[in-house]
């Protein structure tokens, strides 16, 4: 037990536990529990942001719009244990739970090396949950909550079935590491190697005085010795560089990304429309693949974090851990096994539903009419072709203004019959709302506040199709191997798009998008930043796809043809949810 172990705020709290590894490294971690001889559940998180750290520290931009948005958030606490993606110990510990805080491999004050979601990691996870579910203040039952880096690992380690893992709440987690982080549609994504830099680097075990220190204990929070960068460097996988120097769905992948025939523990999967380019995919699909018998799935807007903060999240979260951790069938058995916050253009609307896809889903091709550039229900019977410089702004379909209010809510897919100019072409895809005047409408999606409806990506040279995965409305690529193209050669390509939510009114209409290059919204975004990511936000967040690596420009800076005809048909397949 730590040294450190004082009351606080209404909790006993243990500062920097030693949790030993099998193979001998002591991680440090926090535990906050009820001040008494109890046996308790315990709520369990383990990664690489610094236990230590306040959330209103390291993360102010986003903690500020959060709380003056949303002031239920910082209701009913003191917030001094705030920490960036994770539960608030003083909302859970007077609910009878054990919170403890782990600080991952290198990161934080925990030593070692650094090396993101590697299956060493994932077996420290499993270490930490046999850990807790046998000390003397827990009652065997371990969950494990958390968002994004928290969740995405949640889903690793249930692969490997830790005995005492009796539930868990992956709040927007992605889980495939090539499909849903690493490369979309076999395009390599740079935010990994942004976020590197960004938010591990600055709390990497050894940063030491250098680092930050804990408004709550005073402790360095990147523990009390500071390396040198030689050192820093030598503690730490080259991240960015290991995942351009991966770019098929191989051994290094795969070891990242979870076993769906092994998760079998209940779970709460939490996902965010809004999320496009990291988690929502990863969300759905554990929903629609993993093993468990006790699964259920949510489905909200706004803020990547700000839900699992607010009354509604947190509502929902105690409920979910009443019946699993603590035995309360009634908190949760009227639960629906789908629960949704449908968006629509002003609000968010809460429905329930039986399954997902949503089993009434009327699935509706929209074909593509090269002569006014329209969508149309009917198949286009007339050859053309259209041809488009990737680098610019592509090609853009419109329907005709809805006359009835539509709602679309599910996964959609294409089908696209292209050639290039070069051996290869990368498809960014687009599917978009805009309002009476013409003006686009975009949300406050996870990271940037003017996303798109939906978003899909597809490299023509990955087109392989999983049969034994695809789905019409979610075909699955296999990424094994590369298909160069042969120049002006046509190629039928079917493409992923994203799961979405949004109720069109009448007067709107829809748009579909095939570019070259990532949506960038139309409006000035001029300065607008987070203090967390590098980029300037216009679009797409942080999740971009330049890497002049990965896209040489002799490649990629090239002229896609879209062929049309009755042997080249051309759709996008949307989820239009009858009104009931």
């Amino acid at each position: 037990m730590s040294a450190n172990s004082e009351v606080r705020d209404g909790m006993r709290i243990d500062w920097d536990v030693i949790v030993e590894m099998d193979d001998g490294l002591q991680l440090r971690a926090d535990v906050f529990r009820p001040d008494d001889d109890g046996q308790y559940p315990v709520i369990l998180s383990y990664g690489p942001y610094a236990k230590g750290l306040a959330f209103q520290e390291g993360y102010p931009s986003a903690w500020d719009r959060m709380v003056e948005e949303h002031p239920d958030v910082a209701a009913g606490s003191t917030n001094k244990y705030q920490n960036w993606e994770v539960c608030d110990p003083e909302k859970w510990v007077p609910e009878g739970y054990a919170c403890v805080r782990v600080d991952s491999r290198g990161a934080g004050r925990s030593p070692g090396y650094i090396d993101h979601f590697s299956p060493r990691e994932t077996r420290d996870f499993y270490e930490c949950i046999e850990w807790s579910g046998v000390q003397p203040w827990s009652n065997g039952k371990v969950g494990i909550s958390g968002i994004s880096y928290y969740a995405i690992n949640a889903w690793h380690v249930a692969s490997l079935q830790p005995p005492h893992l009796t539930a868990m709440i992956p709040w927007e987690g992605a889980a495939d590491w090539y499909r849903d982080m690493t490369y979309h549609g076999g395009i390599l994504s740079t935010f990994w190697d942004n976020w590197y830099d960004m938010q591990i680097k600055t709390v990497q075990h050894g940063v030491g005085e250098n680092g930050a220190r804990s408004i709550v204990t005073g402790e360095l929070v990147a523990g009390p010795d500071t390396l040198t960068d030689e050192e820093l460097r030598a503690n730490r996988c080259d991240f960015g560089n290991e995942i351009a120097s991966h770019p098929l769905d191989d051994q290094y992948h795969q070891d990242r990304s979870p076993d769906w025939s092994k998760v079998t523990v209940p779970f709460l999967s939490a996902s965010n429309w809004g999320g496009q380019g990291l988690h929502p995919r990863g969300n759905i699909e554990a929903y629609i693949r993993a093993a468990s018998t006790e699964k259920f799935l949510e489905c909200h807007g706004i803020e990547h974090w700000t839900e699992y903060y607010t009354d509604y999240g947190v509502d929902l979260q105690k409920r979910f851990f009443a019946k699993y951790l603590q035995g309360d069938d009634a908190a949760w058995d009227d639960q629906s096994r789908v629960q949704l916050l449908v968006r629509h253009v002003d609000r968010f609307v809460e429905r329930a539903e039986s399954d997902w896809p949503i089993p009434r889903t009327d699935w509706t091709k929209l074909h593509l009419d090269p002569s006014d550039l329209t969508l149309v229900h009917d198949p286009v019977t007339a050859e053309a072709t259209i041809t488009y410089d990737a680098m610019g702004d592509g090609l853009t379909f419109f329907m005709p203004p809805v006359e009835e209010e539509i709602e679309v809510t599910g996964p959609l897919a294409a089908k696209l019959h292209i050639s290039s100019s070069t051996t290869d072409a990368d498809l960014f895809l687009v599917f978009r709302v805009f309002d009476p005047d013409g003006e686009e409408v975009t949300f406050m999606g996870a990271i940037d506040p003017h996303t798109p409806i939906a978003q899909g990506w597809l490299r023509a040279s990955h087109r392989k199709l999983d049969e034994s995965l695809s789905e019409e409305w979610r075909p699955y690529h296999t990424h094994d191997e590369e298909q160069p193209l042969t120049p002006g050669e046509v190629y039928e390509l079917d493409i992923e798009i994203w799961p979405t939510s949004i109720v069109i009114p009448p007067g709107y209409r829809v748009g579909f998008s095939i570019r070259g290059r990532d949506y960038e919204w139309d409006g000035d975004t001029t300065g607008l930043r987070l203090s967390n990511f590098k980029n300037e936000l216009r679009g797409c967040g942080p999740f971009l796809h330049d890497d002049v690596r990965s896209r040489p420009p002799e490649v990629f800076d090239n002229q896609v043809t879209v062929h049309f005809g009755p042997d080249h048909p051309n759709w996008v397949l949307v989820p239009q949810i009858p009104n009931d």
